[in-house]
């Protein structure tokens, strides 16, 4: 009987409990045990490591679709593996997660996380060695190489998709606009399909660069007085510090423009699990116990054109465009952008949205 360790890693997002309900049931359908590690790579950290036997009582079917993650992800922040590295120490840090790994005596580790945390597993394999590494990408940012969709994404435009639908009735009343505030650090997906899905009358991304005169003029041609201005919180304005919203919100007032800023904030990390995203949990939970049975090892499940598969870390590491990890010293990051080819840039612009000086 094989032994599965669970461990869910860096930000929360919709859809973790879900994924793990579902490897928890494919597991006992395999007769498989299965060991969650409780606070990501913090609470393997620690002497003992802080687990969790997993079974149907642990985490009930009825609440697999809430928010958060039953493991919990550790200090977003704060992790012993950013203060360990800060300190000269990270070496000494890999070998006490490696140490805790064998002593757990797993047979495989499925780890869901980021890009941040996928690609640290990459740099850092040797702290896996001795087990099956399989890794489920999840993220509100949508920043994953070479998989079509993350948990938790498809839930996180639904919940801003929400809250700017309640902000139209005010802004509505008021003659007003709102400057909305996406997460999403540097890539755009969150704020581009959340704007395109409301049909703001602006989006403005890091990716595409925009211009502040030009911005005024939309939205003094617009028929409407009121309506959204989607900003992901990754654009920057020559010139201009703070907030990105309240920089946007400064230029509008400037030109006459009664406005307001909102920022949902962590709102968009709760929620209900979506539908679509629950179907990812669920095809992504059934990839990675396939792969553990066919063997594969240093993987990461995708969703690509439909179809679930596996690609190795190495070529997911590859695929993307590498940066320094902002909390790691001496650590890069994979990341994907929104391309300028993306078709929702395309309809958009089509639908008369304002998203930056894109070219024709």
């Amino acid at each position: 009987m094989k032994k599965i360790g669970i461990m869910t890693t860096g930000g929360d997002c919709s859809g973790l409990n879900t994924v793990v309900q579902r490897i928890v049931d494919g597991c006992a359908r395999r007769k498989w045990s299965v060991l969650g590690i409780q606070d990501g790579t913090d609470g393997l950290y620690v002497n003992p490591s802080k687990t969790i036997k997993l079974t149907d009582e642990t985490l009930q079917f009825a609440q697999s679709h809430l928010a958060g993650s039953i493991l919990a992800n550790g200090n977003a922040g704060n992790t012993n593996f950013e203060s360990s590295a800060r300190a000269g120490k990270l070496s000494t840090f890999n070998k006490r997660l490696k140490k805790s790994l064998s002593d757990l005596n797993l047979d495989a580790l499925i780890l869901i996380g980021g890009n941040g945390s996928l690609s640290l597993a990459h740099l850092y394999r040797e702290i896996y060695t001795g087990l099956q590494l399989v890794c489920i990408p999840k993220t509100i940012d949508m920043d994953v190489p070479l998989t079509d969709k993350t948990i938790g994404f498809d839930t996180a435009v639904q919940q801003l998709v929400s809250y700017c639908d309640q902000l139209l009735m005010t802004a509505r009343s008021h003659h007003r606009w709102f400057v909305v505030q996406t997460m999403g650090r540097d890539c755009g997906n969150l704020a581009l399909h959340a704007g395109v899905a409301i049909a703001a009358d602006a989006i403005l991304i890091p990716e595409i660069k925009f211009d502040t005169d030009a911005l005024v003029k939309h939205i003094k041609q617009s028929k409407r007085d009121y309506g959204i201005i989607m900003v992901s919180e990754g654009i920057s304005i020559r010139g201009h510090s703070g907030k990105p919203a309240d920089m946007i919100s400064r230029e509008l007032t400037k030109a006459g423009i009664a406005n307001r800023t909102a920022f949902p904030e962590y709102i968009q990390r709760a929620g209900d699990t979506v539908a679509t995203d629950r179907i990812l949990a669920s095809g992504f939970a059934d990839t990675a116990l396939n792969a553990i049975e066919s063997g594969e090892t240093y993987v990461m499940t995708v969703l690509q054109n439909g179809a679930y598969k596996t690609v190795s870390l190495s070529d997911f590491f590859a695929a993307g465009k590498q940066q320094k990890d902002p909390n790691i010293i001496g650590a890069m990051t994979s990341n994907a952008y929104v391309e300028p080819d993306n078709i929702l840039l395309h309809i958009a612009a089509d639908m008369g949205i304002y998203i930056g000086e894109k070219k024709k």
